[in-house]
């Protein structure tokens, strides 16, 4: 997995920078969340064993869970899949593979 860019320089952590390999942003919005103790310890220790920041664990958390990805990455995968020329049935042949008849149901 290619790490983001955490903007360093000379070693040291370069505040409102933060490069990823999809989309580039700069860091210019703030917010407060609120963790239960235990979680937050969690999130520390990872962020430790990792040598990076809580809030790069959370950015970067939200990018996975969230999909904020670039509008041209999104379209170079479409066009990738449809590139394919993958054997596809008609919806109707593909309903017919996929679900069951509703007399063969329990």
């Amino acid at each position: 997995m290619v790490q983001p860019d955490l903007g360093r320089a000379g070693g040291t952590l370069n505040p409102g920078v933060l490069s990823y390999p999809y989309l580039d942003m700069e860091l210019t919005k703030k917010t407060t969340i609120l963790f239960p103790p235990d979680l937050f310890a969690r999130l520390a220790r990872l962020a430790q064993q990792e040598h990076t920041s809580i809030g790069e664990l959370v950015r970067t958390a939200c990018v996975r869970q969230y999909g904020l990805r670039a509008s041209g990455d999104t379209l170079s995968a479409v066009r990738e899949l449809a590139g394919l020329q993958l054997p596809v049935g008609t919806p109707q042949e593909m309903e017919a593979e996929s679900v069951p008849p509703i007399e063969d149901l329990p």
